[in-house]
């Protein structure tokens, strides 16, 4: 993703936002997971460094709780402009065609992710009838990240699109 054109400040900073303090929590959530899969992960080493067997089910845990990792992670860094953006050429063009680039960009990642959830509508039901070998879980709660976090992700990416155009509309006084 291009970085967002260039925003006038408009007088004082404003209070954050509900859609900031929702993908603040992701992030924490986020952080939460990543601990739950280093520990999950330590606990596994540890007992088999010792001649342990170990706990059945244990390995599956982070594999699975991975892809939500990845997807909340996306979406609390597509909120806060974070992902890495490769706009050398982008930026060698006036800042309207730069608004245009973006805006054009964050349709295209809309489209994608929402093409993500229309396949998804198949994935999930199917994955439903599947379990895991260790843990015997439904494969429906890990491919369900997908779709949630792909909506999580097309949120950002709708109010990057209204802020590029709006700072594009905006007339000088």
């Amino acid at each position: 993703m291009a970085s967002p054109p260039e925003q006038e400040s408009e007088g004082a900073p404003s209070a954050p936002s509900l859609g900031t303090h929702l993908y603040n929590a992701l992030a924490h959530l986020g952080g939460g997971v990543l601990a739950i899969m280093t520990l999950a992960v330590f606990v596994q080493v540890v007992l088999r460094y010792l001649g342990l067997v170990g706990i059945d089910g244990l390995e599956e845990v982070p594999r699975y709780l991975f892809v939500w990792l990845v997807m909340l992670g996306a979406a609390a860094a597509m909120w806060r402009h974070e992902h890495t953006a490769l706009d050398y050429f982008v930026n060698l063009f006036r800042p309207e065609v730069r608004a245009a680039i973006f805006v054009l960009t964050n349709a295209l990642g809309i489209a994608f992710f929402a093409y993500m959830i229309w396949l998804s509508f198949t994935l999930v039901p199917n994955a439903a009838l599947q379990t895991s070998a260790g843990l015997g879980l439904t494969l429906d709660y890990v491919f369900m990240a997908m779709p949630v976090g792909s909506a999580l992700i097309i949120v950002p990416m709708l109010r990057n699109i209204y802020h590029a155009l709006r700072g594009s509309w905006r007339k000088s006084s």
